[in-house]
């Protein structure tokens, strides 16, 4: 078993020192286009964090008795040596996009990723607002397994993606050289993707790389100053409520669906999907928003963002989701 770093255990000091550089800046030189700091969004930001690290152990067992029964049942192995890890690093940079890109087209992945972009901040304490159901992640990563690549190597890429998209959680950098934007995911690309208004939904899920979004159609500039959030934000700072409103809110949908197909796509479809209904006494027509739907429940709060709706505005929609 390759012996390598948790790179996210040995960097919790620095990300300490640097969110705590971030504030104090915008103390002595504020900037009226950031969204900055907020005493209670940060400290729900850091305990979610905390929570996850608990969490994570938790999941993990059941994880790694699955990634081992699939290393064991594969012929192949990949050596970790010097010129292996930056391919394995590449490789799982790739399924990381594809993973991302789920969690946000199919709803019940999304229910655990809806935590990360919960904040109406863009701030270094958002990077730390992780999930605490990665149970949904695993899957995504079997075919690296399966290839011959240790379960611990695996974790060692996973982890070096997370520590290196803390940095790019910020309002303080602007845009970079043009070969950097073009190749890397930087804080420019990952506002986009924490923005709520239309044309940016669902864009920019890259890790450490931006290649992939440029290749799969899923990339959009940074042009309009983002609105940080969800299309309706949930008005709560419980670390609870933050981690399972979007699971309260399926099990509603669930339960007032009115058949197996519509529960169904309660689940699997894109967060604002729903039923195609012919208009009833009494009831709104297809494609309007209901109470008890991921757009109007109450769990969600507010609209936040310039379009009326979430569809408004949105070019060349990725998948369905609307938040």
């Amino acid at each position: 078993m390759p012996h390598l770093p948790n790179a996210v255990m040995w960097s919790i000091p620095a990300f300490v020192l640097l969110a705590v550089v971030e504030m104090v800046s915008y103390r002595f030189h504020p900037d009226d286009d950031a969204e900055g700091y907020a005493a209670k969004d940060a400290a729900t930001s850091v305990g979610m964090g905390l929570g996850s690290l608990v969490f994570d152990l938790l999941w993990k067992i059941p994880i790694v008795a699955i990634y081992a029964a699939v290393y064991e049942l594969t012929p192949l192995r990949v050596p970790v040596v010097w010129w292996t890890l930056p391919l394995m690093l590449l490789a799982q940079d790739f399924f990381y996009y594809w993973s991302h890109r789920g969690h946000h087209v199919i709803r019940i992945l999304w229910a655990c990723h809806v935590v990360h972009h919960s904040s109406r901040k863009f701030n270094l304490t958002t990077a730390l607002r992780q999930p605490w159901t990665t149970w949904t992640v695993w899957p995504f990563y079997v075919p690296m397994i399966a290839l011959g690549v240790h379960p611990a190597a695996v974790a060692f890429c996973s982890s070096v993606n997370l520590v290196y998209q803390f940095w790019i959680h910020t309002e303080r950098i602007g845009t970079l050289p043009r070969p950097v934007e073009f190749v890397f995911n930087t804080p420019s690309h990952h506002r986009v993707h924490h923005a709520s208004q239309g044309g940016y939904l669902d864009r920019n899920f890259g890790g450490i790389l931006i290649v992939w979004d440029r290749l799969f159609g899923s990339f959009v500039p940074e042009t309009e100053r983002p609105v940080y959030g969800l299309t309706k934000n949930i008005d709560t700072y419980n670390p609870l409520r933050v981690a399972t409103h979007e699971y309260v809110a399926i099990a509603r949908d669930i339960a007032a669906a009115r058949d197996w197909r519509e529960r169904a796509g309660r689940v699997f479809r894109g967060p604002g999907w729903q039923p195609a209904r012919a208009p009833e006494a009494g009831l709104p027509e297809a494609g309007t928003r209901e109470v008890g739907s991921p757009e109007t429940s109450p769990e969600t709060g507010p609209e936040t963002g310039p379009e009326a709706g979430p569809e408004a505005g949105r070019p060349e929609p990725v998948g369905e989701s609307a938040r």
